[in-house]
This record gives C-alpha cells, sequence and structure tokens, in this order.
C-alpha cells in the first residue's frame, strides 16, 4: 500500500480507465437521452425510462475504481477530462445542427431530435454531473480512509448513492423545472425513480467492479490511500 507521495508514478491502465471513462460518458450523454424505453419488468409492471439510464452508472464504476486504485487527485483529472470531452461535444453537436442542410438532405428534424439539445439541458446535464462526480469520488476516498480499506463494497454503493443523489437532484430541477416539458409535480418523482435506478445498475455491477479493481490493484501494484489529499475539485495536480 502506499501513502500519499509527490513523486510522480506511471501506470500501465490508468489512461485505459480513462478513456473508458470519458466515453461511457460522453456516449450516454449523447446517444442514450435521445431515446424513451418502455419495458414489463416483474413486480414493478411497465416502466419508462431513457436508454441512458442503463449506461451513465457505468461513469460512476469508472470513478469508484479510479479514486480505489489510483486516488482521489488522478480521478479529478479523469473528472475534469470528460467534462471537457462532453463540453466539446455539446459545443459540436450545436454547430452541425446549426449548419444549414444540403437542400437534397431530408435528415434534418431527425438530427435535430437526436442532437439538438437544447443549451439549458447540456448545462444542466454539466453541472449535475461535475458535481456528482466529485462527491462520488471524495466520499470513497474518505470512507476508505475511515474504514481502513474493508468493506470495498460498502465504500462503492455508499458513494454512489451520494454522487447519483446530487446529481439527479441537480439536473432535473435545472433542466425542466418550468420549462414547459415536464410538469413541475412530477419533477421529483423522476428525481427519485432514476436515482433508485442509477443505484441499482451500480449494485447490479458491483461483482464486476471488484474484480477490475482487485486486477489493477495487482498489476499497478497500487492501492491509494488519500489521507493528506487536498480535495480541491479546481485543481488538476497530482
Amino acid at each position: 500500500m502506499s501513502a500519499n507521495n509527490p513523486s510522480p508514478r506511471s501506470y500501465r491502465y490508468y489512461e485505459l480507465v480513462m478513456a473508458g471513462f470519458v466515453t461511457v460518458y460522453i456516449c450516454s450523454n449523447l446517444i442514450g437521452p435521445a431515446k424513451a424505453v418502455q419495458l414489463e419488468l416483474p413486480w414493478l409492471g411497465l416502466v419508462t425510462f431513457g436508454a441512458g439510464v442503463l449506461f451513465f452508472p457505468i461513469s460512476y464504476v469508472f470513478g469508484d475504481i479510479l479514486t480505489e486504485v489510483y486516488g482521489y487527485a488522478r480521478a479529478r483529472r479523469v473528472i475534469w477530462a470528460g467534462f471537457a470531452a462532453m463540453a466539446f461535444a455539446a459545443f459540436m453537436a450545436w454547430v452541425v445542427v446549426k449548419l444549414p442542410p444540403a437542400a437534397s438532405w431530408p435528415h434534418q428534424a431527425a438530427y435535430e431530435v437526436a442532437f439538438g439539445n437544447a443549451w439549458r439541458i447540456v448545462l444542466a446535464s454539466l453541472i449535475a454531473y461535475f458535481c456528482g462526480e466529485f462527491v462520488n469520488s471524495f466520499v470513497l476516498a474518505r470512507m476508505k480512509v475511515m474504514t481502513q480499506g474493508r468493506h470495498l463494497w460498502m465504500r462503492t454503493i455508499g458513494s454512489t448513492i451520494v454522487g447519483e443523489g446530487v446529481d439527479s437532484t441537480l439536473f432535473y430541477p435545472l433542466a425542466f423545472w418550468n420549462s414547459g416539458i415536464i410538469p413541475n409535480e412530477l419533477i421529483p418523482t423522476l428525481m427519485l425513480s432514476q436515482w433508485i435506478a442509477k443505484t441499482a445498475v451500480e449494485v447490479a455491477l458491483t461483482p464486476v467492479t471488484y474484480k477490475v479493481i482487485g486486477f489493477l490493484k495487482r498489476a499497478e501494484r497500487e492501492d491509494w490511500y488519500d489521507r493528506n489529499t487536498d480535495f480541491n475539485p479546481f485543481k488538476l495536480s497530482v
């Protein structure tokens, strides 16, 4: 196990985990929200939800892996990378939607539905992501020190409950309150259902999280404890 050490270290898989995190985050925001899914589930009946719910929680799994293995400071850099990538992707989508379509191209309306997210929704998504991911990483890092590295499942699930709660609580009011898209009285219900659904995905993926964390700790010979870490989310230094 390593104590905090300011000297730089290189890792075999850190950049791959970063790439996976950013890819999942961008795809879940650009692809998932464009489709509403309706499934008949046991005990619950007919359930309608955005397809992104199935994949967005995986970004929290990546966040847990990064913080648990590499520490909060390196997870912080990855969170910022995801933020910058999503901001650029949203800007690029806005520019492409606004470009005048060729007269012979009949799919502008469909393209706008898929990629023409309103600025308010994009901004709400970025704010919710930023706050939720940093809260998730902070809670996991502090719980790891408090539990002396025991009860990994408690840290991954507990941090996700708090992080996803912050994400859902911020996103829906910022994106849809008084928007005319979703009635205000339905927003608390959506917040609660999305929070539960995302947390349930994290719980279901716990065995996978265990396997990946165990592999990376052995391969990297790293098991970071954030005992003296500066948790300022606006720093990029390790």
